[in-house]
């Protein structure tokens, strides 16, 4: 068998490979970094740091301004619900002009809302026996010796109603952001001092599981 032809071959293999490659890579240099971009901290590429909310112990009223509650209450009334509540957790208000952790704004305003109530109507009179009228089948479905109506009837009966709706908004005194915001809402019927209680159940409910866990 003779070896010539494949090294003939192969020889030329070579030479292919040795000739030159008409593809040149080339690129364009990068251009240069802004100037700023060595000082400049990218705050968006890290995780934000967990609050510490055991830092927050004092508190003052947001721009200086008191919450008034405008006509739905006595002047200083929700102001004196957000201090007591914020007390309950922990948070005194700032004295002898130092600086807060925490500055607060509250407000109140009316809203309404639609509310539904059924009803259970027994058309041919009464309840079912032994509660009173005629026997029969009873709203569950269990028969009773005698003569009468089947199961109840519900009717369903909307109506609305005004409601007082309190919002409290807790800000970090040192950088401005938001560190709680709730609103919760109360009937606005009934005496003052029913309205009173009602307003300090809203405040109390807004602030409800402050600090988060």
């Amino acid at each position: 068998m003779s070896y010539r032809l494949p090294l003939g071959l192969l020889s030329l293999i070579l030479a292919g490979c040795q000739s030159a490659n008409p593809y040149v890579a080339s690129s364009r240099p990068l251009p240069p970094a802004p100037a700023h971009a060595a000082t400049t901290f990218d705050a968006s590429a890290y995780p934000a740091p967990p609050r510490d909310y055991g830092r927050y112990r004092s508190w003052a009223w947001h721009d200086n301004q008191l919450p008034s509650g405008g006509a739905l209450s006595e002047p200083g009334q929700l102001a004196d619900a957000v201090s007591n509540a914020l007390d309950q957790r922990g948070l005194r208000p700032a004295r002898n002009g130092q600086a807060s952790d925490l500055l607060v704004s509250a407000n109140l305003h009316l809203e309404r809302r639609l509310r539904q109530e059924r009803d259970d109507y027994y058309p041919y009179g009464g309840y079912p026996y032994p509660y009173g009228g005629f026997g029969g089948y009873g709203s569950v479905g269990r028969y009773y010796n005698g003569y009468g109506a089947y199961a109840s009837v519900p009717l369903v009966r909307t109506y609305e109603v005004e409601v007082m709706v309190v919002r409290v908004d807790l800000y970090d005194a040192r950088d401005g952001q938001a560190v709680w915001s709730a609103s919760a809402e109360t009937d606005s019927q009934g005496s003052q001092g029913e309205r009173e209680k009602a307003l300090r159940e809203s405040v109390k409910k807004a602030l409800n599981g402050y600090p988060p866990s």
